[in-house]
């Protein structure tokens, strides 16, 4: 895959994150009043990495060649670190 198209790729992956701490921020309310201090907890620490995965991005978006690997390794680790979050989120519903 080339730049062209991990750019692009890695676009979306931060669309469709951003999108997802929305969702979640609006289904708040719904959330059980026992868990929902972890929620907001959980919650805090997405939009904190949101802000780090910004960056990310634009390194990304910016790098030269040389940099091109290691600004690629630092999003496709960030975005990782989603998964896991929004996976401790999931946890709490069932």
């Amino acid at each position: 895959m080339d730049k062209k198209e991990l750019k692009k790729k890695a676009k979306k992956s931060i669309d469709d994150i951003f999108r997802k701490i929305d969702e979640l921020e609006s289904k708040r309310d719904s959330v059980r009043d026992d868990v929902k201090a972890k929620y907001n907890k959980l919650i805090a620490e997405l939009k904190e990495k949101k802000e780090q995965l910004q960056i990310k991005y634009d390194n990304l978006a910016a790098a030269t060649d040389a940099k091109w690997e290691e600004a690629h390794q630092a999003f496709s680790s960030t975005t990782d670190s989603f998964k896991e979050g929004f996976s401790k989120i999931t946890e709490l519903f069932k």
